[in-house]
C-alpha cells in the first residue's frame, strides 16, 4: 500500500493556507502523514473527530491511516491493533450514515486489510462482505471512482489467485480512470485518492 499514500502527497500540496481551526488540525495531520508519522497522523485526526462530530472525514481519515498502515505489516498484534482503531473509528461514522459510498469503501478496505494479511483464515470470512460493501456503493454513487477501481482491484486479486481471466476487471480499472478524471471533491479535504494506483494497475494490465 506504499504505493496508495503517494497519491495523498497531490492532496496535500493543494490545500491552501488554512483558516479555521479544523483546517488547520487537517493540514496538520496530512502533513505528518506525508511525512511518514502515521500513528500521530491518526491521533490529530482522532482529536479533531472528538471535536468535529458533525464531521464524518476526521474519522474517515483514522480508518484509512491505519488501515493503509496495516498492509505494510505481517505482525498478528499490530495488524489486529491497526484494523481495529481503523473499524472503531468507522463505526461511528457509519452509525450516522450507512448510505456513503466513501464510507463503504473503506469498510471494504478494513474488510480486504484482514484477507491481505491472512488469506487462508480471513478470505472465507470477509470476501463477500467485500463485494457486498462495494455493490452497495455501486448502487449510492455508481461513478465514484474509488467504488469502480476498488471493486476491480479487489476482484482482480481474486482472479489471479484462482487463475482467471482479469480483462474484465483491466477494463473497469480503464473505467475508473476515467472517472478519477473528471471527479471533483466536494471539499479540499474530501477523498480524491487513488489515482495513482489505479494508473500503476493499468500498467500491469497493458503487460499481460
Amino acid at each position: 500500500m506504499k504505493k496508495l499514500l503517494l497519491g495523498f502527497a497531490l492532496l496535500i500540496s493543494s490545500l491552501s493556507f488554512a483558516q479555521t481551526p479544523f483546517e488547520k488540525g487537517m493540514t496538520k495531520a496530512f502533513e505528518l502523514w506525508k511525512e511518514g508519522k502515521s500513528t500521530e497522523a491518526s491521533a490529530m485526526f482522532e482529536r479533531i473527530a472528538s471535536a468535529e462530530k458533525d464531521n464524518w472525514l476526521p474519522n474517515y481519515y483514522v480508518a484509512l491511516v491505519n488501515t493503509t498502515s496495516s498492509f505494510a505489516t505481517k505482525d498478528k498484534e499490530t495488524v489486529n491493533a491497526l484494523l481495529t482503531k481503523a473499524q472503531n473509528a468507522l463505526d461511528i461514522e457509519m452509525a450516522k450514515n450507512p448510505d456513503n459510498a466513501e464510507l463503504l469503501v473503506m469498510q471494504a478496505m478494513i474488510y480486504t486489510g484482514w484477507v491481505a494479511f491472512d488469506p487462508m483464515t480471513y478470505a472465507m470470512t470477509y470476501s463477500a462482505k467485500v463485494m457486498e460493501m462495494y455493490a452497495r456503493a455501486e448502487k449510492i454513487a455508481p461513478d465514484n471512482p474509488r467504488v469502480v477501481f476498488g471493486k476491480a482491484e479487489y476482484e482482480m486479486g481474486g482472479a489471479k489467485f484462482f487463475g482467471t481471466d482479469i480483462k474484465p476487471m483491466c477494463a473497469e480499472v480503464d473505467r475508473a480512470i476515467k472517472l478519477f478524471e473528471k471527479f471533483k471533491p466536494e471539499t479540499p479535504f474530501s477523498p480524491k485518492w487513488g489515482l495513482d494506483r489505479a494508473l500503476q494497475t493499468q500498467q500491469e494490465c497493458n503487460k499481460k
